[in-house]
């Protein structure tokens, strides 16, 4: 291509002098150029004229920002990253002050300067993967994975300042899924110039378009890939942030979460859930660990940002209290014990040691467990509940309906959140016979402040994660 055909192909795509252009570039993309970069970066200039501005990102080593940033007229903005160059009449408005802006892309920067001047994004022959603007959106949105960057001492005009950005995106993103959504909204134009495809929309236009889908959907820019560990972590972190807009506390089962603590802590963190039931670890039951290994494995997870909330002992024997102990040492400050004919003694040795303590059904109807609650309660021992939904269920009664509207409504300080049909079948969540949609509703209509547990039995059907997208799931559809 020579200089007169590439001008030529510029207006034809809907350039004009005095427009603005951030301009994202593959030189290799158009085929043979007469004059190479040099030749693209001087067509652009002239057909946006003296009043235009060409703008390229400052930190990309292709060849057309490399030939932006050797021009003789280049503006370079200041910041400790995320630099942009740019060439024209608007380039010493677009590029002042960028070291000073909240963010690296959006209010105050010259990528969100180019939106505000009416300006327009260039791709050409790359997709939307080098399109640095779709950050703009993210940071509008302040999404939760974001974070903020190391401050760097950077030379400004005011002379030497330690700046930083907050809010800044992490290293993959799904940017070229959102070209679809430029297509249907019917503001991209998209030509051919050369060999190169070349997408043209006006910077406002993808920034609203950006970040209405960003409301909808706040992982909207990253993949589901789940051998991608980056998305998987973002993930997670906008899990958090959603999680802690609910009065409840989130928590998995150890069972669930992995069988090692290395793998436990790796799971909870892909999961986004911070807090563990530990009922089973490294194969055995807690109460069959000695003192000094649970004391070892609960440091060895909080160590690692897994808190452990409370103990579940699969079975209780006769003598339990070298595991109160344990717990008391760990600073684990509760026990979740089958509620049986001999509760009493089993709180009176777990208070002694600084201990509350939750009993759950564990094959008993939901009678059996008021009686015995009533006995415990008739001796002035108060004692909270952990509701088993799915254990209920397989006891044939029918867990919200039967269940939930008994005095036990009143002592419920934890729901395991899992399901099974009347005959026993573990079941994906909202897929049997537990009621386990109908409960957390309940328990949100009443701002429930105990914990909502991913329990053991969604093994049986699923992973920790996908246990943990479809409680989302439920919770989304509330």
């Amino acid at each position: 291509m020579t200089h007169q055909e590439l001008e030529e192909s510029l207006r034809d795509l809907g350039l004009k002098e005095g427009d603005i252009v951030l301009l994202h570039s593959g030189l290799a993309s158009l085929g043979y150029v007469e004059g190479g970069a040099e030749t693209v970066v001087e067509a652009f200039l002239n057909v946006l004229g003296e009043a235009g501005t060409l703008v390229v990102p400052g930190f990309v080593n292709d060849a057309i920002p490399t030939a932006v940033k050797s021009h003789p007229r280049a503006v370079r903005s200041v910041a400790p990253t995320g630099v942009a160059v740019a060439i024209g009449g608007k380039a010493e408005a677009i590029c002042r002050d960028h070291w000073k802006a909240e963010t690296a892309h959006a209010e105050d920067t010259p990528y969100h300067r180019v939106a505000d001047m009416d300006g327009y994004v260039c791709l050409l022959g790359v997709d939307q993967d080098r399109n640095t603007t779709l950050h703009t959106a993210e940071e509008l949105l302040r999404l939760p994975y974001l974070k903020d960057t190391r401050p760097k001492e950077i030379d400004t005009p005011e002379g030497k300042v330690e700046a930083s950005f907050r809010f800044f995106p992490g290293p993959h993103r799904d940017f070229i899924g959102l070209d679809r959504l430029f297509r249907e909204s019917g503001k991209m134009t998209m030509k051919r110039i050369g060999n190169a495809v070349v997408r043209l929309m006006k910077s406002r236009d993808m920034i609203d378009v950006a970040v209405r889908a960003g409301k909808a959907d706040p992982a909207f820019v990253l993949c589901d890939n789940p051998n991608c560990e980056d998305c998987v972590k973002q993930r997670a972190d906008l899990r958090r942030a959603r999680l802690q807009q609910e009065r409840f506390r989130l928590v998995a089962a150890a069972q669930l979460a992995g069988r090692y603590v290395p793998e436990i802590v790796d799971n909870c963190r892909a999961a986004g859930i911070d807090h563990l039931e530990l009922d089973v670890i490294h194969g055995r039951p807690v109460q069959a660990l000695r003192a000094k290994e649970l004391v070892s494995h609960i440091t060895a997870l909080q160590c690692q940002g897994v808190s452990v909330t409370h103990l579940r002992p699969t079975a209780t024997t006769s003598d339990m209290k070298e595991l109160f102990r344990a717990a008391a040492e760990a600073d684990v400050p509760r026990i979740v014990l089958p509620l049986t004919s001999e509760a009493g003694p089993q709180v009176v040795a777990a208070q002694k040691e600084g201990l509350s303590v939750s009993f759950r059904n564990q094959g008993i109807d939901h009678q059996t467990a008021c009686d015995l609650l009533a006995t415990l309660d008739q001796n002035g021992i108060r004692v909270n509940f952990a509701f088993d939904a799915a254990d209920f269920a397989c006891a044939g009664r029918k867990p919200f309906l039967q269940c939930y509207r008994t005095r036990l409504r009143h002592v419920i300080d934890q729901l395991d959140v899992a399901d099974a049909t009347f005959d026993g079948a573990p079941q994906s969540l909202a897929h049997g016979n537990a009621e386990i949609k109908e409960l957390i509703s309940i328990l949100r209509c009443v701002s429930f402040a105990g914990d909502m547990v991913l329990s053991a039995r969604n093994r049986f059907v699923a992973d920790l994660r996908r246990t943990a997208d479809r409680f989302m799931q439920l919770l989304d559809e509330m």
